[in-house]
């Protein structure tokens, strides 16, 4: 299947949001005057973008402020705001997602779509293009759309062409006409390629390959061939594309809630079946909530291990709902409902053991499950092992819904003690130590004013530091299991030696065993 890619522009992204907020009047206002936005560029301050109005008058990027109102006197100017508009172009790129999970920004007023094999659900690539507008014109955004085999051609028809759809394989035919800087080339080498005499797409295509690309770099060949659909390159989506996506549609936007989660249940539904048919289960479910107005809601359900079990998601999706701190707002109604699972695992089908021990543990999963979605994966934490010697860093708390490491937790011989302790003390706690010889065991500690006879100990247990982490400088420690003779069990360390001249050894309390 060929490639097809969908480039939208917005000309007047900046002021079309302005208008949204309401900053900018609505269309036919009385008394409706051309609004530009400024900022300071080569100590004075320049348009960066215009409404339809000032571009009607006349007015362009980078003209001056001081030469705009002398053109038009009841000029109304507003500081720009890149960030504002950029976090607006990227919410308008998750509404696009509602159409294809490939979706890129394209500079600062733009978006490219990766809609191969995406357009037949929309009644092919005219009824896409259709759809597409109209969501825009709902949204209050100007738009020019164009479809092609790779994402620079399409960039450059709807940015330097007439947009529309060019078949497959004509992209050198239908643009040959258009200027070079539909190259999206630096200015400097599009007045270079001009003073040349080489202005328009079909004038570079006549020239050999190696000849521009020894005069203007091995980019403006590439990109040439990119424009031209002779070489593609994929687009890098804002969100990775997930491993399965099931979707609805709608005519016309519902606001009741009640129905919303009968189409959340049906589409749960579809993609267990879809995991069962590969032997995979979700770890992440995302719904996404597209409203009529342009605005995306997204709830996320994560689950401690891979599930596809629709009933146990239902009841996750109620929890979700329940613990929004921002209570779930249909607007004008939702028109489309996706879900998406970003994250899959191989799941097999268990039999139960005859202790009932999975029974159990389907439980305790269940409830971690709840726990995760009513307060968030940060709060419900659970314990995993590392892959290190030094015991303070043997185990770590991460989130319950995340993926285990594959580091195991260290198992004792059989018939032995365990060799750590389940309690740790941090820091460890300093004890007064006797010792029957200079670097032996302790026969005797004191510990919180009480005085602990050792009936058994075994060791050393030499402990160096993570020198990697730790430095050079950090001193070794050697452990010791003790037990008193009331049954107490200790886990004591010794730092330094009984050497001539050298500070006497210090004893600590690291864990207790029982």
């Amino acid at each position: 299947m060929p490639r097809r890619y969908l480039a939208l522009w917005f000309p007047y992204l900046a002021t079309d949001r302005l208008r949204r907020t309401g900053t900018i009047p609505a269309f036919g206002a009385p008394a409706e005057k051309p609004h530009v936005l400024v900022e300071t560029q080569q100590n004075a301050l320049r348009l960066v973008d215009c409404d339809r109005r000032a571009v009607r008058l006349g007015l362009t990027r980078g003209l001056t402020l001081a030469d705009a109102r002398a053109r038009i006197p009841d000029l109304v100017a507003l500081e720009a705001d890149p960030q504002a508009d950029q976090r607006f172009l990227e919410d308008v790129a998750g509404f696009c997602d509602r159409f294809t999970p490939l979706v890129a920004l394209d500079a600062r007023d733009g978006l490219l779509l990766d809609i191969t094999g995406c357009a037949h659900l929309f009644g092919g690539e005219e009824g896409l293009v259709a759809r597409v507008g109209h969501a825009m014109g709902r949204i209050g955004l100007g738009l020019r759309t164009a479809i092609a085999g790779t994402p620079d051609a399409a960039r450059a028809c709807v940015r330097f062409g007439r947009g529309g759809i060019i078949p497959p394989g004509q992209e050198a035919a239908a643009l040959r006409q258009l200027p070079v800087a539909g190259l999206d080339i630096e200015a400097e080498t599009v007045v270079a390629l001009a003073r040349a005499g080489l202005k328009t797409l079909a004038d570079l295509a006549e020239r050999p390959s190696e000849t521009l690309s020894a005069r203007f770099g091995e980019a403006l060949a590439v990109r040439l061939r990119r424009t031209l659909g002779r070489e593609d390159r994929r687009i890098t989506p804002l969100r990775p594309p997930p491993d399965c996506v099931v979707e609805r549609h709608f005519a016309e936007p519902f606001a009741d809630t009640a129905s919303l989660e009968a189409v959340v249940a049906r589409l749960i539904g579809e993609a267990a079946r879809v995991l069962e048919a590969r032997g995979e289960g979700g770890r992440v479910f995302e719904i996404g909530l597209f409203r009529s107005d342009g605005a995306v809601r997204r709830l996320v359900i994560e689950t401690g291990r891979p599930s596809r079990d629709a009933r146990a998601l239902i009841r996750l999706y109620r929890e979700r709902i329940e613990a929004l701190a921002d209570p779930l707002d249909p607007g004008f109604g939702f028109d489309a409902v996706k879900l998406a699972v970003p994250l899959c695992e191989p799941l097999n089908t268990q039999q139960p053991s005859l202790d009932g021990r999975a029974v159990e543990e389907e439980a305790v999963a269940n409830l971690v499950d709840r726990l995760v979605t009513r307060f968030g994966r940060d709060r419900v934490l659970r314990f995993a092992a590392q892959d290190t010697h030094h015991p303070v860093r043997a185990a770590k708390a991460i989130s319950a819904a995340a993926p285990m490491p594959e580091a195991a937790w260290p198992q004792p011989e059989p018939e032995q003690p365990p060799a750590r302790p389940l309690q740790l003390f941090e820091p460890p706690q300093p004890v007064e130590a006797i010792a029957e010889v200079p670097d032996g065991p302790p026969i005797r500690f004191r510990w919180r004013r009480l005085i602990h006879d050792v009936a058994r100990a075994e060791g050393p247990e030499r402990i160096a530091p993570e020198w990697w982490r730790d430095g050079s400088d950090e001193p070794m420690r050697d452990y010791y299991r003790v037990e008193d003779a009331e049954g107490r069990r200790f886990w004591l360390f010794r730092i330094g030696f009984h050497e001539a001249g050298s500070a006497p050894p210090r004893w600590f309390l690291h864990g207790l065993f029982a």
